[in-house]
């Protein structure tokens, strides 16, 4: 079973919120594991850094599903153009980390996950910025 979405952006901002949750959930703890393991710096303050940093990587990408559905639900061009541009956003970060976690297996899988769903949710929201708010079609083109 193959899925084939046109113009869901709320389903596949879903699963970018459900993915990169869960990863930087993985990584969050990972890291502050290491870290305690290692004894460099103050355990609980790197625990506390990293928790704060999930919970505005988690909000942030929270507001990012509620966008996606919103651009769906509407076939808003305007939440649909301002998806494309935070999607931007977080293709430009998932690309600087990837460059800087080049050690990391997890922090790499977290910035190709990055890179790969807001691609995806771009070009669906993009798709909808074509269909100017109607519905969204393949284009088939005869010879």
């Amino acid at each position: 079973m193959t899925v084939k979405l046109k113009y869901e952006t709320g389903i596949a901002t879903t699963i970018q919120f459900i993915a990169l949750t869960l990863l930087n959930f993985i990584s969050g703890v990972s890291t502050s594991a290491m870290q305690c393991i290692n004894g460099s710096g103050s355990c609980a303050g790197d625990v506390a850094l990293a928790i704060f940093y999930f919970i505005v990587i988690t909000v942030l990408f929270g507001i990012l599903w509620l966008a996606g559905f919103a651009a769906q639900d509407r076939r808003s061009r305007r939440i649909a153009q301002v998806l494309i541009l935070a999607e931007g956003f977080v293709f430009l970060v998932g690309l600087y980390d990837f460059t800087k976690h080049r050690h990391s297996l997890i922090g790499s899988l977290v910035s190709l996950v990055e890179i790969i769903t807001s691609v995806w949710i771009a070009w669906l929201a993009l798709r909808l910025v074509l269909a100017r708010g109607g519905r969204v079609r393949r284009h088939r083109i005869r010879h």
